[in-house]
């Protein structure tokens, strides 16, 4: 459906030439944003772009090139962005991978962790006076339920020899919902809101390189129950333009409704590691009066540490 309700707001997603985020691009541009698609590989980019103009009739749909596990990438990335455009409404964190074998970005971090945390941590900071200058905006960072395998071990995460692939994956989105947090925190009475999402399992190219043996035979066997990429996108499109959310920030979402993660990700001391693991990995530090953590205190995981509750604080089905 087309509607004009976002009309003048500028929307930019990463990892949006195909899936939830060229699903979700298609679907904000059919609101009447105007929306950049952020991709890697040109030819890709340039065909997602025709597809959001001919599925929206919406002209203003471009797109920006940058390899976001690459640190000096992202940075050129976010210039470029500022350069061509003077605001951005939404912000949508949704590039992210698995990678099978352990292999690391040109700064010589782990892939998954590089791409999945740290580039979303630098990214974010690097365009925050844009956001600021255009709010109300938002903050959509794309996590997986597959956070709740994860724990709080976050020290070795760059330890070659102890790698597997969906443990690395766990950990990057279990501390893409603590950066979350912090982030919310630090954004109170800015006007810029940042939630966190869970897509649903998504039939999609992605992990399809993973994919194989014993999880092959899951992911086969499970398809019959899996959502399409324009549903597993609601999520997305609902935070980044209901009024119902503009004023709710630091939350995780499930099919449009704020629901609790996993109590690990409660953890107010791993919340301030990470933060603090992530300025130390890109060497960026967000422009806040910034208390510095103790990164040789050892972060002990949520059920033996203090953690922060909430109502909400209770066991999903998710």
């Amino acid at each position: 459906m087309t509607t004009n309700s976002l009309k003048d707001k500028v929307c930019l997603i990463t990892g949006a030439t195909s899936g939830i985020g060229l699903e979700t691009a298609i679907a904000l541009a059919n609101m009447g944003a105007t929306v950049i698609v952020g991709g890697r590989d040109l030819e890709r980019a340039s065909n997602a772009v025709i597809k959001i103009r001919t599925a929206s009739n919406n002209p203003n749909v471009d797109f920006l090139l940058a390899d976001l596990s690459d640190f000096v990438e992202v940075k050129r990335f976010a210039e470029e962005f500022k350069q061509q455009y003077k605001r951005l409404d939404v912000l949508v964190n949704n590039a992210g991978a698995i990678f099978k074998e352990y292999d690391e970005n040109p700064q010589g971090v782990e892939m998954t962790m590089a791409l999945n945390l740290f580039s979303i941590y630098l990214l974010t900071g690097s365009l925050l006076d844009v956001l600021q200058h255009s709010a109300p905006s938002r903050i959509i960072n794309v996590s997986s339920m597959v956070h709740k395998l994860g724990k709080n071990e976050f020290d070795g995460f760059n330890d070659e020899s102890s790698y597997k692939a969906l443990n690395s994956y766990a950990l990057s989105k279990l501390g893409l919902l603590h950066f979350n947090t912090i982030l919310s925190e630090k954004l109170q009475g800015t006007g810029i809101t940042s939630n966190a999402m869970h897509p649903g399992w998504v039939k999609s190219n992605f992990g399809s390189g993973f994919y194989t043996g014993f999880y092959g035979f899951l992911d086969t066997i499970f398809k019959p129950v899996q959502i399409s990429s324009q549903k597993g996108a609601e999520t997305i499109v609902y935070l980044a333009s209901s009024p119902d959310v503009e004023q709710i920030s630091g939350k995780y979402f499930v099919k449009n409704k704020a629901i609790p993660s996993s109590s690990a990700s409660y953890n107010t001391s791993s919340s301030d590691y990470v933060w603090e693991l992530c300025r130390q990995q890109t060497g960026f530090q967000y422009n806040f009066q910034e208390k510095p953590v103790d990164m040789g205190k050892k972060v002990e995981d949520s059920k033996d540490a203090k953690t922060k509750k909430t109502d909400d604080d209770k066991p999903s089905d998710i």
